[in-house]
């Protein structure tokens, strides 16, 4: 059996155009999560979510084609509108999987909100790639979605 290794941990940053009490929101609102959650094409079919210390979610996510599958966690740290920790497992993980953090942190700038993500430890590169690729989209679809809500009347 491979263990996790400490040392594969992703970390990323992006700027959000909006304020980070909103962009806080966006991530512990089940409705606006459901808008944006999950890379480019996916959909929310399910949603349980409870955003406080101890709470517990399940996010169904569905691949333009195949098959959904669901992650689920616990909400670690939640503390508005600064930082965000929850656990992060696949129901039904891939053997190279592991249970992980992800830890958000957000950060008023003159341009919006700095959001940091951390997340791991990742078994294997491949895992964590994939991931990063996930969360790029994931974060490209609340910039959109966060710029064309600004827009809305």
């Amino acid at each position: 059996m491979t263990l996790p290794n400490e040392e594969l941990t992703l970390e990323l940053e992006r700027i959000l155009p909006a304020d980070r009490f909103r962009v806080y929101e966006a991530f512990t609102d089940a409705d606006q999560l459901a808008r944006w959650w999950g890379p480019a094409g996916f959909t929310i079919p399910a949603l349980e979510f409870d955003p406080r210390a101890g709470g517990w979610y399940r996010i169904e996510m569905k691949p333009p084609e195949g098959d959904p599958f669901v992650l689920i966690g616990a909400f670690r740290t939640v503390d508005p509108p600064e930082r965000l920790a929850f656990g992060f497992v696949w129901e039904e993980p891939d053997p190279d999987d592991v249970e992980m953090l992800a830890e958000l942190s957000f950060e008023e700038t003159g341009h919006g909100t700095r959001v940091a993500l951390r997340q791991g430890p990742f078994r294997t590169d491949a895992r964590r790639q994939l991931h990063r690729d996930g969360w790029g989209e994931s974060l490209d679809k609340l910039a959109a979605w966060l710029d064309s809500s600004r827009a809305a009347p």
